[in-house]
């Protein structure tokens, strides 16, 4: 018996697709670690390719079938090579990759030295056209102290959690640890996973003597990434969940080599 192949069927619509695949797929990957070289964890990944407009659908389980060939490397590694087998088996022109996963640093208390793991949000944005383009990027949650407020008050000021997503396109690799450290150290005061009442008593000091507005916050980001050599382009928000106000407080920076349809 032959099993007939819908998807291969023609269609008569005339309209090309320009995404079609898979999305949220949940699947164990191997991320380069600056301090253990490989970190485990799981993403969850979009992958997709262009559909001409004279074929009906697309083969969604090959999306699975050329990933399982990769899982085992280091993925930001093999993903031109991934992208690329992709278009093949997919008879596509352009292929697509979005990655999000937790990747996990450890955090020394600043003040009892004790040791905890600390979870951010990275992401790895892939595509295969003509060229491959990859960008890379992290949020990192912070702490940020209003300096109008402490400017105006007798006594205190409002501070609030505010998350930084630096994104960006390299020439020389960078580790996410990196992008991380960066993001802390133009914030009011890092967050940390574990502190003791003396670390508690060390980061409400720091942040009230380090007042960011989210424009401060990615203008000094900004300025580092213009002077770092293997960067390419970059995009930089500062999303700020208010504590007094019914609304966040947002703030985002492109580079001027930015796309803006990427």
């Amino acid at each position: 018996m032959t099993i007939p192949d819908i998807q291969s069927q023609p269609d008569e619509r005339k309209i090309n697709i320009d995404k079609v695949g898979v999305k949220s797929l949940r699947y164990p990957i191997l991320v380069e670690d600056r301090q253990n070289q490989v970190q485990h964890t799981v993403a969850n990944l979009n992958l997709y390719v262009d559909l001409p407009h004279h074929r009906r659908g697309t083969h969604m389980s090959r999306f699975v079938q050329v990933l399982n060939n990769y899982h085992q490397d280091m993925i930001i590694d093999q993903l031109d090579t991934f992208l690329d087998e992709l278009k093949s088996v997919m008879n596509a022109e352009a292929a697509y990759v979005d990655i999000c996963f937790p990747y996990f640093i450890q955090k020394q208390a600043p003040i009892s030295k004790i040791n905890s793991l600390m979870s951010y949000d990275c992401c790895f944005n892939a595509s295969f056209k003509e060229d491959y383009e990859l960008w890379i990027g992290v949020t990192v949650p912070v702490t940020t102290l209003c300096p109008c407020s402490k400017e105006i008050s007798e006594a205190g000021a409002h501070n609030q959690r505010t998350h930084i997503t630096i994104k960006l396109q390299y020439i020389d690799f960078i580790w996410l640890e990196e992008l991380v450290e960066i993001a802390e150290s133009v914030a009011s005061c890092e967050i940390y996973p574990l502190l003791k009442r003396p670390d508690e008593k060390y980061v409400t000091e720091r942040a009230y003597s380090r007042p960011r507005f989210v424009e401060d916050i990615t203008r000094e980001i900004a300025q580092i990434l213009q002077n770092d050599k293997r960067i390419k382009r970059f995009i930089i928000e500062a999303d700020s969940i208010e504590s007094i106000h019914d609304h966040n407080a947002y703030a985002l920076v492109r580079s001027n080599g930015y796309d803006t349809n990427s």
